[in-house]
Order: structure tokens, then sequence, then C-alpha cells
């Protein structure tokens, strides 16, 4: 049985279980799976098991640093790892080792992680799933024939199917969020400003975030708690304590209002029956818990995709420029194409889209008067075989969790249930800026009820 880091680090604690053992299934289960599954870029097993005998000796000590320490895990390879390559996933980065860890990966390495090694990504977290880099496209561990989403693709797989028990994502558009609903994982895109980008490879500076994936939302309030903290290296950091966001998590619920975003998941991009039965599900959920639930209308789905996709791929391109103009050959085909189209804008269309982006949050943050969580789809329906997902696809149908990149808002993706071919969908759960610890709370609250965490894929 594959443990979640909540049980695994009751049960170090209690020296019922060994990190080095622990270390050893999780490697076993990368030996045996990633080949089908390439999740991994590179898996540091001699690293990992150094960190998991000086883990158990802690243990054996009586000084763990905490519930993270001996947790088998992995980072989004755009996260900077010193003396390890970061590659982006992308040729023009294959021999590229970094001199310093990013700050979170330098957070999490203090709570005692075991780093098991670097995790697929979507080419610098924007273009996949592609089959022309140097490494081949992450699978779905539920159906290897299909797609994780993108772009924390990597990190969503080895979750799911066990290969470590926790790991990093980046969120710009929804790139934490997305594989976390179609692997049936959990994975919260902070708010804003609560984790540092510093050391993280870039893709739109106004709009990226760093978080946590995780089998429960428990296990991400666990990561996230290790994770967040100001630092003056990143600008967007806020410089304000972390909400306690453990000791949060079984808050009542009771009194809440729910805001269910109806006309986004039934008319704006219309779900699957599956994705809805799972929406209507957590709405019971909630309502039995005491919540009121209330429907609640934002501007459409689509305002917010012409904003934020015009915003990302214009940041986009600012970052890559240098390298679209000396060395494009050594960029996939789809990541080239897309960096192409931020080119094609103008200044005007950015300030446009900020602009657009400033009124539609104001708009978003008047709806939400005496709201304390939204609720929606995080993707539309099940996952879409790896081969079919058009190149395109982000601009053929809104998506809906880049409302809240936009906004800065904290958003957490959960399992709601499973769909007719067997495979996951998912809720999303928003909250108000710094309220972290309720979205944790609230997505806790649900997956407890809804029976989704006892179901782990089996690999063929």
């Amino acid at each position: 049985m594959i443990p979640t880091i909540a049980a695994a680090a009751r049960d170090i604690a209690a020296k019922k279980l060994s990190p080095v053992e622990l270390t050893r299934d999780c490697l076993a289960r990368v030996k045996a799976l990633d080949p089908k599954l390439h999740a991994f870029i590179a898996v540091t097993e001699d690293h990992a098991l150094t960190e998991a005998r000086a883990a158990e000796a802690r243990q054996m000590s009586g000084a763990l640093c905490g519930p993270l320490d001996g947790i088998p895990f992995g980072h989004k390879d755009i996260y900077s790892t010193a003396g390890l390559a970061t590659t982006a996933h992308s040729a023009q980065l294959r021999d590229h080792v970094p001199a310093r860890d990013a700050f979170t990966v330098t957070k999490l390495a203090e709570a005692g992680v075991v780093l098991l090694g670097k995790l697929a990504t979507h080419e610098f977290a924007f273009g996949g799933p592609s089959f022309d880099l140097p490494w081949p496209p992450a699978r779905n561990p539920w159906d290897t024939e299909r797609f994780t989403a993108g772009s924390s693709s990597g990190t969503g797989a080895a979750v799911a199917a066990g290969l470590v028990l926790g790991g990093t994502g980046s969120d710009t558009g929804g790139s934490i969020r997305g594989p976390a609903a179609l692997c049936g994982i959990a994975g919260i895109k902070p708010t804003y400003g609560l984790c540092s980008r510093a050391g993280i490879l870039p893709l739109a500076q106004s709009m990226d975030h760093a978080g946590p994936m995780a089998w429960t939302a428990e296990d991400c309030a666990i990561l996230l708690q290790a994770m967040a903290g100001h630092d003056p290296a990143d600008p967007g950091s806020a410089d304000r304590p972390a909400p306690d966001l453990t000791g949060a998590l079984n808050q009542p619920l009771k009194g809440r209002t729910i805001g269910v975003i109806r006309h986004f998941h039934e008319r704006d991009n219309p779900v699957s029956a599956a994705t809805l039965q799972g929406i209507e599900d957590t709405i019971r959920i909630l309502r039995d818990a005491g919540c009121t639930i209330r429907d609640v209308t934002l501007p459409p789905l689509q305002e917010w995709n012409a904003a934020g996709w015009v915003a990302l791929t214009a940041e986009a391109w600012a970052i890559h420029e240098h390298w679209m103009r000396e060395r494009p050959e050594l960029y996939g085909e789809f990541l080239r194409g897309r960096l192409a189209l931020g080119g094609l804008l103008s200044a005007g269309d950015y300030v446009q889209a900020q602009r657009k982006r400033r009124e539609l949050t104001r708009r978003a943050a008047a709806a939400m008067d005496g709201v304390d969580i939204l609720l929606t789809a995080a993707q539309p329906g099940e996952a879409p075989k790896i081969r079919e997902v058009p190149k395109w696809a982000s601009l053929e149908k809104p998506n809906f969790t880049i409302p809240f990149n936009l906004t800065g808002w904290p958003a957490l993706t959960i399992c709601s249930g499973f769909g007719e071919h067997g495979l996951p969908v998912a809720v999303q759960l928003i909250g108000r800026p710094w309220q972290d610890d309720l979205v944790l709370a609230t997505g806790h609250a649900v997956e407890q009820a809804n029976g989704t965490r006892g179901r782990r894929p089996s690999v063929g």
C-alpha cells in the first residue's frame, strides 16, 4: 500500500516506518513503472539513499526535522537544483547545471525530503505534449495512452503512480491544477506571493506560481507549509507570515458560503456528465457540512482566457526572444510555434490584456462579496488520448484555471470521482487572497467524504 505523506510521517515519527525502506520501495516502483510513464528526467538513486539514511539517523535519535523528514520527493525540472541538471525538458538546457538551489528547493531540503530526482515537464512549462524533445512526454498512470495535462506532467504522473509521495509544480495558466485533475491527485496554486519563484525557470512572471502536488489536500498543506515564506530575491514574494495551513485543516466549515460558478462549467465550456456529477457531489458534501450554497456569476470564461493567454504569451516571448532569434531549432515544434505567436503581439496588445485583467479581477472580487469559497470545474472531463491533443488546445476552448492566475487567488484541484472510462474527474476550489488555509481545509473535508482517495491507478 502506498502511504500518504501524512500517514508516512506519523509512522516515521513513531519509528514504525524506515525512511530507507520507504525510499527503496519508491525507487523500486520507479524502476518498474517509469519505463512506461516517463515521469522522470533523471533519477538520483544514490543521493536519495544517502538522504534517506540521514533521515533515519535523525529518526533514531529523536531529532526529525518535521513531517516531511524522510519523505520520497521529486522536483519539476524547472526548479534549480545545485549540481544536478535542470533542463526544462528542452534541448536548450540539456547540459544546464545550476550553481545553487531554488529557494523552495532549499526549504524543502531543510524540511528533510528525500530527493529521488527531477520530473518531466512540458518544455519550459509551455510546449507539450511534445514528441520531438530529448525526453518523451510523461504518460497518465490511469491509462498510458492518455494525457497527463501540463505542464507539471511528470509530477502528476509520479504522485498518482506512487513513485514519489509528493512533488513540486508550477502554475501559470493551470499547470498544477490540470495535471492534478487528469491524474486524480491534489494540487494547489497558492496565493500569488506566498511561495518564492526565485530559482524556478520563469514562463510569465506576473502569472507564475510555485506550489505542491500530492495525493491529498492534507499532504499539499504539509508541503505548502514548508515551501511558503518571504524571499527578497523574488520581487513578487509577499513579506508576511505564512498562514497555519496544517493546523487549520480541520476547521469547521459550518456557516461558510460556497459560490458555484455554474456558467463556467455549464455554458462557457460545458463539462462531461461525470465531471458535472462530481461537482454536484461536492456541493452536496459541503451542504451537508453546514455550508450555504449559492450561484455566483463572474465575467464569461472566454474573457478571462483572452486576457490571460495574451498576457502569458507576450511575457513568454519576452523571456525566450533571444533564443528564438539565435537558436530556434533547439525548441520543440509545439513550443516554437507558441512562442512565435507571442512575437506577433504588440505592446498595445499586452497593455490592453493587463487592463482587462484588472477589470476582470475587480469584477470577480465584487462577485465574491459574502462568499468564502468559489467552486467550478478544473478540466472538462477525463484525460484525452495523448496523441490527439491539438497544438492549440488552450486556444480552442477556454480553460477553467487561468482566471485565478490572473487574480492571483489560491485555487486547489481535488479528485471528485471517475468517468465512463474509469479515469479521474476533478473539482476546483478557489478562495480569497491569503486564505489558502480555508481552501485546503475545504478540499480536505470533501476528500474525507467523497471516497476517491482509496483508489489508485493500476499502471499497465
